[in-house]
């Protein structure tokens, strides 16, 4: 355990303040995260350096496809979360108690920097919900960034502005869930909300790189006005931010049926109309492809692993340059 960050005494309790439900904690309980703990009215994160899960990952996976697209990064997760999503694709280490292993940030760097010769950029910090995780992915991201690597986060984006500027100078990316673009499937299905998660996503942009993944569960989140509504306000942010429409299957709590591939067809005609890159998830196909916004031209190749990019990131028909970070490795 280490002494958690963002808190005040609160009368005989704790308010902890790093994420927006601002949970009052009591002598010898737990907030909603059931990471941080208040132990003689000092709040503690029980999960300061405990990994439950590590890989060397795709970046794609992320998924990020405009950061350094082909490159491999070192990913690590932990317990515990903000939200409780029933249709949680991770519930076995976001919601449960896994085993977990200690990794110290400067051990995090080191493994780092041994998958170096397999392509490994630095670390994500994903699996569960990271931002619980905050003072350790704070202390690793600045351990990380001193080595020359990158630091990724894949985060619901529900976390306060004061904890959220203090982590992004040690950022270079993030895939944020937008989970809707409505406040009632945020509250009944996540226990969280929207408007703290948009606010997430318009600093973290005008700091670094952006992604968004939006998980279309039929008939919760996949009407035709709430896909336009979200791609509209993404487009009001950055044309450019890539936008992920992943295909739900049935998991942990939920049991709706799985999006129709029509139904993520006509979301990405329809985020087409105002964003630039549209991919499709969990699905069999060309959507993880890139094209050119300016003439259609396939530019990066995703099913054979190829790149017809020329030039910086140019498109080889028409010239126009793609939104890509970093080298490509295809």
């Amino acid at each position: 355990m280490q002494e958690a960050m963002y808190y005040q005494l609160h009368g005989s309790d704790i308010k902890c303040s790093l994420c927006p439900k601002k949970c009052v904690i009591a002598e010898g309980r737990t907030g909603f995260c059931r990471v941080r703990k208040n132990i003689g009215n000092k709040l503690y994160a029980q999960n300061y350096a405990a990994c439950s899960s590590y890989a060397l990952d795709p970046i794609e996976k992320k998924p990020l496809y405009h950061f350094y697209p082909g490159s491999l990064i070192l990913s690590l997760g932990t317990w515990g979360c903000n939200f409780s999503c029933t249709f949680c694709q991770n519930w076995q280490i976001a919601q449960d108690s896994p085993s977990t292993r200690s990794l110290m940030p400067e051990r995090a760097v080191e493994m780092a920097k041994q998958y170096g010769s397999k392509g490994n950029i630095g670390i994500a910090y994903t699996y569960s919900e990271p931002s619980v995780w905050y003072e350790y992915v704070l202390d690793t991201a600045k351990a990380v960034r001193q080595a020359g690597l990158k630091n990724v986060l894949v985060t619901n984006g529900f976390i306060n502005p004061a904890p959220l500027q203090a982590l992004l100078p040690y950022i270079d990316a993030l895939n944020i869930d937008v989970k809707a673009f409505n406040n009632e499937f945020y509250h009944t299905v996540c226990a969280g909300g929207l408007e703290s998660v948009k606010k997430t996503v318009e600093l973290a942009v005008s700091v670094c790189h952006v992604e968004i993944t939006t998980l279309l569960v039929p008939g919760l989140n996949d009407e035709v006005k709430e896909i336009e509504e979200l791609a509209q306000w993404l487009a009001g942010v950055n044309p450019n931010i890539p936008l992920h429409f992943s295909r739900y299957f049935p998991n942990h709590k939920m049991d709706v049926p799985p999006t129709p591939k029509s139904t993520m067809e006509t979301a990405k005609q329809i985020a087409s109309k105002y964003l630039n890159y549209i991919y499709l998830g969990n699905m069999s196909g060309d959507g993880g492809n890139t094209c050119c916004p300016q003439c259609s031209q396939l530019v990066i190749d995703r099913i054979r692993f190829h790149s017809y990019l020329v030039d910086n990131n140019k498109c080889p028909q028409c010239g126009n340059i793609i939104s890509i970070i970093g080298e490509v490795s295809f």
